[in-house]
């Protein structure tokens, strides 16, 4: 059997690139750990191993013959941070995601002009001279909703439902998924990134980590919402430690903020919610955010002292590890439930009906909403159409 040599640096480059230790990836490849080593020191190889390295690694074949490292970006501003630095290459997950993301808003931008669709005033109305209290204003008004919205929602998921049914209502693109298309055994990290937004005129996009815990998705679902406002790309992760270089980042995280917990109305109800035994989980149900959204707009807000911010963001971010660990590996809902929050009701129901109308092959209409054959012709039965 004849071998390849390849550099070594590229192999260990695409193993390391997909979040894969040695051992790892030798029990993907149905090989010893000793022989992946072996493979980083001589760069020999079959080309059966070569191509199997590809597919696990989630590397394009081509790149693992080059002479060295292909350096990942993603086409839209990073804005990632830890403790206010730059987070590092992206994984194959999140640039996997964007790439899909593009896809869709690309097509549907298209479907949309060729509907006679206007452009939606939104997008770019605001810049960063604008106030985030103002931004925020309009955010509610285009929305619908009053300052105190979420109070009257029961819970958590019915304030995160509304808000999604309301934005949905705008035309603005919307899809949450844990996981790259319907790849369960792919999911998306929500310490890397918690979500996205794509800029355009007829087919604004946001986009959210599924993963991240509901009340958490409330923050960022605003924080890119206050995206589209300024007209700005980028791909977020918002932590209650970081204050921001960037200023569209600084900007956006005030206006989301003043967006679900305004600073009238906390002001107004601290005196009792400082009294409670735990009030950052008395401001969470009241504003159905996160007890760490609440606790760092109590820090801005000169509510509370930096000490007592950190004592409880310390305590939340070990109990948040343990629950995540309890968590993992949990399966979904019901799959149909799941698909129509990962393609978007709306979007899936554009799709399936150019399918049908011969405007866009069932090929392509396949990779856009990541489905093939039966399972496409369920989802459309799901979504309402007749059997082709």
């Amino acid at each position: 059997m004849s071998t390849l040599t390849l550099q070594p640096e590229v192999l260990r480059w695409a193993r390391e690139r997909a979040g894969l230790d040695v051992a790892a990836l030798a029990k993907k490849m149905s090989t010893s750990p000793e022989r992946v080593e072996e493979w980083e020191k001589t760069g020999t190889l079959t080309f059966a191993q070569v191509d199997k390295l590809a597919h696990h690694s989630h590397t394009a074949l081509g790149y693992l013959f080059l002479a060295q490292p292909q350096q990942d970006q993603l086409s839209i501003p990073d804005f990632r941070t830890i403790d206010d630095r730059p987070v590092g290459h992206p994984s194959p997950e999140l640039l996997e995601t964007v790439q899909l993301m593009q896809q869709r808003q690309n097509w549907m931008r298209d479907h949309l002009i060729e509907e006679g669709q206007a452009p939606l005033p939104f997008v770019g109305s605001k810049t960063l001279q604008d106030k985030p209290e103002a931004v925020a204003a309009d955010m509610l008004k285009a929305l619908g909703l009053d300052h105190d919205w979420a109070e009257k929602e029961s819970n958590w998921m019915s304030a995160l439902l509304q808000l999604r049914r309301r934005i949905d209502a705008t035309g603005i693109l919307l899809f949450f998924n844990g996981v790259v298309g319907n790849n369960t055994s792919r999911p998306l990290n929500p310490d890397e990134f918690r979500g996205f937004a794509l800029c355009d005129a007829y087919a604004p996009l946001i986009f959210i980590n599924g993963t991240d815990a509901k009340a958490a998705q409330m923050f960022t679902l605003a924080h890119e919402l206050a995206h589209l406002w300024i007209g700005q790309d980028g791909v977020s992760n918002f932590t209650a430690l970081a204050s921001g270089s960037d200023q569209s980042e600084k900007f956006c995280n005030k206006a989301a903020a003043e967006f679900l917990v305004p600073a009238a109305v906390l002001r107004e109800c601290w005196p009792e919610a400082s009294l409670e035994a735990d009030p950052w989980q008395y401001l969470a149900r009241r504003f159905r955010v996160s007890e760490v959204v609440a606790a760092r707009r109590a820090l801005d807000l000169d509510l509370i002292s930096r000490e007592v911010f950190f004592a409880f963001y310390r305590k939340h971010q070990e109990e948040e590890r343990g629950r995540r660990e309890k968590n993992k590996g949990k399966a979904g809902g019901d799959f149909w439930n799941t698909q129509n929050v990962r393609v978007g009701e709306r979007f899936g129901r554009a799709v399936v009906r150019a399918a049908r109308e011969e405007r866009l092959l069932y090929r392509d209409a396949f990779q856009l909403v990541g489905m093939n054959g039966a399972t496409f012709d369920k989802f459309a039965k799901w979504l309402g159409f007749d059997t082709p």
